[in-house]
């Protein structure tokens, strides 16, 4: 006998079977189709249990959606990667973190006492292309802020943020590349560009761009970002020497933002409290203070960039300096 005979006489008996058990409960319609086919009981079956197991798991994922915020939250750890977001950041108070964007050990206090009246003057040509280029961006952003610190700084920032990322990118590429070490200045680029984004975080708290604010923040980033990645990979130390004069205008217009809130024509309203975590203020810090902490930072990125720029005009590469980490 074949399997294929066989396997039609364990169906035939099957239906049979199920007929006689079912006979009495089932309707005539039913009881036909029972003793009629095996095959059409095996279907009937298979789509029951079908139909059971989902509404056993659909009664899972009910029971498990009503359980409460806790166990849901474990839920969310327990991961096939090992990842575990149970563990909470304390502050040295012992209070929890609530910050994701930075972490307690990389939040400082800036040194506020640093120079702010230093500038590099341009004697040779390429510093004089750097410096007229940087000189001729700031007449068109006076006509279009005019004195909306506020607004300005989160311009400032979105394009300052820019070179440090690039810079470090660069450079981390040529240290893949020729198999080499960079003497520290891809951290220290990549920790400038992190530091510049933290100051839009901050403003952004402060005043909030309008619509054609932030359309023109994208058109700039997208024209600065790609001016300066090949005005980088043609000469480093000019665009070294574009950023070292685009904070020491950057520190000219915090100077400014400053005399408008002494003068009260901007209010000094209390510090957004990132800001507060970030540069360790006191509770009771203000917009002023925080203005005054970040004018500092573009202080010490003036003069970071500008050695860099020293550094290549020597003759040598970045490698061979260390760079100033931490320098905040």
């Amino acid at each position: 006998m074949s399997s294929r005979m066989a396997g039609s006489v364990l169906l035939r008996r099957a239906g049979a079977g199920a007929g006689r058990l079912f006979a009495t409960t089932a309707s005539p319609a039913a009881r036909t189709a029972l003793g009629g086919g095996g095959g059409a009981w095996v279907r009937m079956m298979s789509t029951s249990a079908a139909s059971q197991v989902k509404d056993e798991a659909a009664k899972g994922v009910k029971a498990e959606a009503a359980k409460g915020d806790g166990e849901k939250k474990e839920v969310a750890i327990s991961s096939y990667w090992g990842i575990d977001q149970s563990k909470k950041l304390v502050r040295e108070d012992g209070t929890e973190w609530k910050w994701s964007c930075f972490r307690p050990w990389e939040t400082y206090t800036a040194d506020t006492s640093i120079d702010l009246t230093k500038h590099h003057v341009p004697n040779t040509m390429l510093d004089k292309i750097a410096y007229y280029t940087v000189k001729s961006l700031r007449f068109p952003t006076d006509i279009f802020f005019q004195r909306r610190y506020g607004c300005r700084a989160m311009m400032l920032e979105t394009v300052a943020a820019v070179p440090g990322m690039v810079g470090g990118m660069l450079l981390h590429l040529r240290s893949l590349r020729r198999f080499e070490q960079s003497g520290g200045w891809i951290r220290a680029l990549l920790e400038e560009a992190e530091n510049e984004r933290m100051h839009l975080m901050t403003f952004m708290e402060v005043a909030q761009p309008r619509w054609y604010e932030r359309a023109l923040v994208i058109a700039v980033q997208g024209v600065f970002f790609n001016a300066y990645f090949f005005g980088y990979l043609i000469s480093p130390k000019f665009a070294h020497r574009v950023v070292g004069y685009l904070e020491e205008e950057a520190v000219h217009s915090y100077t400014e933002f400053l005399k408008d809130l002494d003068d009260g024509k901007i209010d000094n309203v209390p510090a957004p409290a990132i800001a507060i975590d970030y540069w360790r203020l006191p509770a009771n810090a203000t917009l002023k203070d925080v203005v005054t902490v970040v004018r500092a930072d573009e202080a010490h990125h003036r003069d970071v960039n500008h050695f860099a720029s020293d550094v290549y005009y020597q003759g040598m590469q970045l490698k061979a300096t260390p760079a100033p980490i931490g320098y905040h």
